[in-house]
């Protein structure tokens, strides 16, 4: 799923966004890593409910540090328990 551009392995991009890394959503302030497949999926998941919409951010520089600045949290997904 993905490409491999050096060393670094591009996971899924949400159509519109194929540059960007970070993309967050503005109705829960949260951030999602597209490099993270997990993230991916979750915020892949929402793409039908976001589109058209003005609820998804961008940011530039690219990074989870200008993400923070501007006042998302990274997105925390639920994980399943170890047996």
């Amino acid at each position: 799923m993905g490409t491999t551009t050096g060393e670094r392995r591009l996971m899924g991009r949400l159509r519109r966004f194929d540059d960007h890394r970070f993309i967050g959503t503005r109705d829960t302030m949260r951030v999602y890593d597209c490099d993270d497949e997990a993230q991916y999926a979750a915020l892949d998941a929402r793409s039908s409910e976001l589109d058209g919409t003005n609820l998804v951010q961008t940011f530039g520089p690219d990074t989870l540090d200008e993400a923070r600045n501007r006042g998302f949290r990274p997105a925390v997904l639920a994980t399943p328990p170890l047996n």
